[in-house]
């Protein structure tokens, strides 16, 4: 494939604006590039939501089976005044390509994508190979969730996610979960001027917000890669009007959790601490969550890490820097398939995710499309 038919694969995908859904339009796109391919392939459609499709394609055999992963949502362009360019007009300059998704993650899925079509094009498919395109991500990896319990993941031996790093320069191995949690509260309202007629919601979540920032504060290990635990309260609303006594009242935080301090260890005592409160009077307290996901460990020294960084060093002449991520990825949900596999973050795309004027490097472009299927065929060497 040429690189002008590698460029409009990347340009078809930022022109679908798959905002936080409306991925079924980009694997309907995806679709119609393997059909050539399907009496050499399996293509399924996953169906998460009506308009939102997970793509999973299959080829190749062997014993063993390799993920290629990428998802197909992008986040809203946010404020237009703010781009120079049209967000979902892909555009070309000095060597760059600007467009919502060119860095998260749309050239990282075009290049997954160009790597198999030239595998099965030229007859080179080392062995079976996994694509696997997922809607949901940006708003909680909906769609990996919902291939993991299908078992799409199972019988992988490794798993790449073509997520930006660095311009492909670092490979993410183990990441920190995500709490996202929301406290309301009830209470009763009465004049300011007779606040013990009423019962103020505002004072007990920032009693709740007190303590839980002192509880969770003794989670005190700090992983080498990722840091500590963090927690921040980023959202605090309540109250009616000035002169009177606030019957509602919400919070919201953040938590970034670690391998040593697992969600499951947040959520004990965030629950407890509800249950706690609850018992006083006239405290009515609710806990929830938001998407939660788990943090991923990693071995720095995994094989697969070691076969990245040797293809790394032939493809770009240097080592690739194994790293850990705060942000939470479709990795989060395929960790809990079956099987035992490392999972590596490493694609195209720097660190303009989310921004106005996202661009990608279209060099960087073109040579992670070269960097994976060296990989794969890497991957499947008879010494691997």
């Amino acid at each position: 494939m040429k690189q002008v038919q590698q460029l409009e694969i990347l340009k078809h995908l930022i022109a679908i604006p798959s905002v936080n859904g409306r991925e079924a339009a980009v694997a309907d796109y995806l679709t119609k590039l393997f059909t050539p391919y399907q009496d050499q392939i399996q293509i399924e459609r996953v169906t998460y939501a009506p308009g939102r499709d997970n793509l999973v394609i299959t080829a190749g055999q062997g014993a063993k089976t390799l993920g290629l992963a990428g998802h197909m949502d992008v986040v809203a362009p946010g404020d237009l005044a703010q781009w120079t360019t049209d967000p979902f007009e892909a555009t070309v300059k000095a060597g760059r390509l600007y467009g919502r998704g060119a860095c998260d993650m749309k050239s990282g899925l075009a290049a997954i994508v160009v790597a198999l079509l030239e595998m099965l094009e030229h007859q080179t498919l080392p062995g079976r190979i996994r694509l696997l395109a997922t809607v949901g991500e940006e708003t909680g990896e909906h769609g990996a969730a919902q291939l993991t319990k299908a078992g799409y993941a199972d019988d992988l031996a490794g798993l790449v996610i073509a997520e930006p790093s660095a311009d492909l320069r670092e490979v993410g191995y183990t990441a920190k979960g995500v709490i996202d949690y929301i406290l309301t509260a009830k209470g009763q309202s009465a004049h300011a001027s007779q606040p013990q007629l009423g019962i103020n919601a505002l004072d007990h979540v920032l009693e709740f917000a007190t303590q839980a920032k002192a509880r969770l504060a003794k989670l005190d290990q700090v992983d080498p890669v990722l840091g500590p635990l963090t927690h921040v309260i980023s959202v605090i609303n309540g109250g009616e009007q000035i002169n009177s006594v606030p019957a509602q009242a919400t919070l919201q935080g953040n938590i970034r959790t670690i391998p040593a301090h697992p969600n499951q260890q947040v959520y004990d005592i965030l629950a407890g601490l509800v249950a706690e409160l609850n018992q006083r009077p006239g405290y009515d307290l609710r806990l929830t969550y938001s998407f939660p996901e788990e943090p991923m460990p990693g071995v720095a020294d995994a094989s697969l890490l070691k076969l990245i960084d040797q293809v790394h060093q032939d493809v770009f002449g240097t080592s690739v820097t194994p790293v850990g991520q705060a942000g939470a990825s479709d990795g989060s949900e395929f960790l809990h398939a079956k099987g035992d596999f490392t999972i590596a973050l490493i694609g195209p795309g720097g660190d303009t995710s989310h921004a106005s004027n996202e661009f990608v490097d279209l060099a960087v472009y073109y040579q992670a499309i070269e960097f994976y299927q060296r990989l794969a065929a890497a991957f499947f060497a008879p010494d691997n």
